[in-house]
């Protein structure tokens, strides 16, 4: 049977699974939260059951919204024939909040890395041409980390849209070698954003 501390070292166990949180931090929340009850732990237990319940995975873009497809996919109003390709969701987001593109998104769901046995097929290349050809898309942005695997699969989806009638687009200034989109603040987002240049060039 279990008792109260064994639900208090589950909770910890499972926080400390979240990124940037470990054992020590994971105590600290857990006991922030048992302090703060009626404020703080039961609204959030609530949300996150709600969370749980209510959103899902956007069967176009690859995005986290409570339709299906999701609020961005369902806009008449973006530029259905500009889609921004990100590495997950966190990018999306990113490039949202710093109101830079008008268009759609596609979420890879990764990057290509040999090393770490990650192939196309495992990533979401295939529903972007997809959609590329539905769509009738004339820019594709690809937006991924300035790292060898986000090189390596921005060449990979370059060349699987070569020879169709679309332009494909990269970040240009202001995103550093090594740098994640999610870390950057807004004005470097907004910057790479606008002096993105052709693929190849």
């Amino acid at each position: 049977m279990r008792n109260r501390n064994d639900d208090i070292a589950n909770a910890m166990e499972l926080l400390a699974r979240l990124p940037g949180l470990g054992p020590r931090s994971a105590q600290r929340i857990v006991l922030h939260l048992l302090r703060r009850r009626e404020s703080l732990l039961q609204p959030l237990a609530q949300a996150l059951a709600a969370l749980e319940q209510s959103v899902k995975r956007c069967g176009e873009c690859g995005n986290y919204d409570t339709t299906d497809p999701c609020h961005i996919c369902g806009d008449a109003k973006r530029q259905q024939e500009v889609i921004c390709v990100v590495k997950d969701v966190a990018d999306l987001w990113a490039l949202e909040r710093a109101g830079v593109h008008r268009g759609l998104y596609h979420v890879t769901g990764g990057l290509l890395s040999p090393i770490d046995g990650i192939a196309p097929d495992d990533l979401d290349i295939a529903k972007l041409l997809e959609r590329v050809r539905a769509l009738g898309v004339r820019e594709v942005i690809i937006a991924l980390d300035a790292t060898v695997e986000g090189q390596t699969t921005a060449h990979y989806i370059a060349e699987a849209l070569h020879g169709q009638e679309v332009a494909v687009s990269h970040l240009a200034q202001g995103v550093p070698v090594g740098g994640e989109l999610e870390y950057l603040d807004d004005g470097t987002i907004a910057a790479a954003f606008r002096a993105r240049g052709r693929m190849g060039e």
